[in-house]
C-alpha cells in the first residue's frame, strides 16, 4: 500500500511524476495509479505533467494582488499593450514586440509588478535592417534594459529596403520579449477577455 499523505506530498506537492514515485518506492508506475485513483488524488493531464517537468521548482511566477495605484496602473497598462502589441497567437508563452525601449521597459515593469516573474526566465529576440551594425544593436538593447547578453537568441538580420518611415523608426531594431509559460500566458489572455466582455454593451 501507498499510503495518501505520501501521494499528496509528492505528486501532488512536489510535483513528481508516477515514474519518479514508482522508482523511489521500487514497484511498477501502473502501482502508483492504482493508489492514485484509490485515494481519489486527480492525474494530471499530459500537458500538466509537460509544464511541471518543466518547471520542478514551481512557477517562475507569482500572481500578485495590487495594492497601490501604481501597481493598478501598470496592470492595466501592461494588460493593453499586451492587447495591442502581444503575440497572443502564441499558446506557449508571452510574446511582445516593439522598436520602443520606453515601451518594452513598461511592459517588463508590468510583468515584474504584475506577476513576479524569475527574470532569469526572460529572453529577448532582436530584428534588424542589413545597414545596421548587429553588435552596436545588440549592446543599445542590453544597455536599455539591463540584461545580459546570453538571454539574447542570434540576431536576425532582414534586407534593407530603403529609408521608408518604419525603417526609420527602428534604427535600434524590432525587440521581442519571450517570457516562455503556458500558464502565464493564459492567465493573461484570461484577464484581457475579461476586459473585452466587460466593454461590450449590455
Amino acid at each position: 500500500m501507498i499510503s495518501k499523505e505520501y501521494l499528496l506530498r509528492e505528486y501532488r506537492d512536489n510535483k513528481y511524476s508516477t515514474s519518479k514515485i514508482a522508482k523511489k518506492l521500487k514497484c511498477s508506475p501502473n502501482k502508483v495509479t492504482y493508489w492514485l485513483q484509490k485515494h481519489n488524488i486527480k492525474k494530471r493531464t499530459i500537458s500538466e505533467a509537460v509544464y511541471a517537468q518543466s518547471n520542478p521548482n514551481g512557477d517562475p511566477f507569482e500572481v500578485q494582488c495590487p495594492s497601490t495605484n501604481r501597481d493598478w496602473f501598470l496592470l492595466g497598462l501592461g494588460l493593453g499593450l499586451y492587447w495591442g502589441e502581444g503575440t497572443k497567437s502564441n499558446r506557449h508563452s508571452v510574446r511582445l514586440g516593439n522598436t520602443d525601449p520606453k515601451l518594452i521597459l513598461m511592459f517588463l515593469k508590468f510583468l515584474d509588478s504584475a506577476y513576479k516573474i524569475n527574470k532569469s526566465k526572460l529572453h529577448f529576440g532582436l530584428q534588424i535592417f542589413s545597414d545596421m551594425n548587429p553588435e552596436e544593436a545588440l549592446h543599445f538593447w542590453m544597455d536599455e534594459l539591463v540584461v545580459s547578453r546570453s538571454q539574447f537568441q542570434k540576431v536576425i538580420v532582414t534586407p534593407s529596403r530603403g529609408e521608408g518611415t518604419y525603417h526609420k523608426k527602428t534604427q535600434h531594431g524590432v525587440l521581442t520579449i519571450y517570457f516562455n509559460n503556458k500558464k502565464l500566458r493564459d492567465i493573461i489572455v484570461g484577464a484581457i477577455q475579461e476586459l473585452q466582455n466587460e466593454a461590450k454593451p449590455s
